[in-house]
């Protein structure tokens, strides 16, 4: 596994296998597969993937030192701008599906309903950490500077747990909710823990 890693085309494979989840949803859009309301089924499922990816990027750290295997950082950039990726789908597909495009009322219906502020809030900052993601971006703000807003990706998997369970709470249904924020719980845990081990 650990030489798989290290091979030229495997930033490529997982790449690749990133972008499954889009490619199955565009199938079955086209094919007419998403059930009785294909537009609150791609809003959710492109949601659901930036959640997934998120607690994918989530990972790489704790699997790193975990498994002693520093060939997994050359991945975390690539798997970062996945979950800006699917976030801009979820977005756009808010923005297009629900709202047909009416930059007024969109403003106002984020305004008006909290779980959609908290969900535009999370894509903000990813926005910010997407737009500072290359080399350059590094050098311009200093590594430090750098850092402490990357950190904003814990602020990110927050807000973004609170958007998923405040859109579910109308429907009392939070089995989904807690198994995200176990799994956020547990990896963002696994940092807590070896930054108090630091001298």
């Amino acid at each position: 596994m650990r030489s798989a890693l290290r091979h030229p085309m495997a930033w490529w494979a997982i790449l690749a296998l990133g972008m499954l989840p889009l490619a199955w949803l565009v199938l079955q859009t086209l094919q007419d597969q998403l059930g009785a309301n294909p537009a609150e089924a791609l809003i959710r499922s492109t949601g659901d993937w930036t959640l997934r990816a998120l607690c994918l990027v989530l990972a790489v750290t704790p699997l790193r030192h975990l498994l002693g295997w520093p060939e997994l950082l050359r991945f975390r950039r690539m798997l970062g701008l996945l979950v800006f990726g699917y976030a801009c789908l979820h977005l756009l597909c808010y923005a297009w599906l629900d709202m047909g495009f009416d930059l007024t009322d969109t403003v106002k219906d984020i305004a008006k309903r909290p779980f959609i502020l908290l969900g535009f809030s999370a894509f903000v900052v990813l926005l910010a950490l997407a737009a500072t993601s290359f080399n350059r971006a590094v050098r311009w703000l200093g590594g430090k500077r750098w850092q402490l807003l990357h950190r904003g990706v814990y602020g990110v998997a927050l807000l973004a747990v609170l958007h998923f369970w405040w859109m579910r709470a109308g429907k009392q249904d939070f089995d989904e909710v807690l198994v995200y924020a176990g799994i956020l719980a547990v990896l963002l845990g696994l940092r807590l823990v070896r930054w108090l081990r630091q001298p």
